[in-house]
């Protein structure tokens, strides 16, 4: 093998490196860790992206933002077995399913106000859940 090749080879492997330590690095950056903090920030964020009326100078940030936090919160805590099993986890879950689900098909029409009802009561009760402990 030449000198050439095993250096283009080498440094491949530290960019390919370099990339996935990268990706790694900024996995689920908007959450802190905290179950209990966290869904309380991520119920605060979804509540305002469903509340925001469709002419708001800043929905598209406002959703985009909810998106993601809906993608790093799933990813967070559906394998965590300490709280998966949590009734706020599990009405959250449910919450943000409908929501992930609204927005990838209908992208960002206005949300039903039937939706944004029972969105807005499974927030309560996750709230509640969550100030009871389970």
């Amino acid at each position: 093998m030449s000198l050439k090749t095993f250096l283009s080879r080498c440094l491949t492997l530290v960019l390919v490196v370099m990339i996935g330590l990268t990706g790694c690095s900024s996995m689920n950056n908007s959450l802190s860790g905290n179950y209990t903090d966290d869904t309380l920030n991520v119920i605060q964020t979804l509540t305002t992206a469903i509340n925001l009326p469709k002419d708001a100078e800043n929905k598209a940030e406002v959703e985009a933002l909810a998106h993601q936090q809906i993608n790093d919160y799933a990813s967070r805590y559906r394998r965590d077995t300490k709280r998966s099993t949590l009734r706020s986890f599990t009405t959250m879950q449910t919450a943000l399913n409908s929501l992930a689900g609204y927005y990838s098909a209908y992208g960002s029409r206005p949300i039903p106000e039937k939706m944004k009802t029972r969105l807005n009561d499974e927030f309560k009760q996750v709230e509640l859940a969550i100030k009871r402990g389970i």
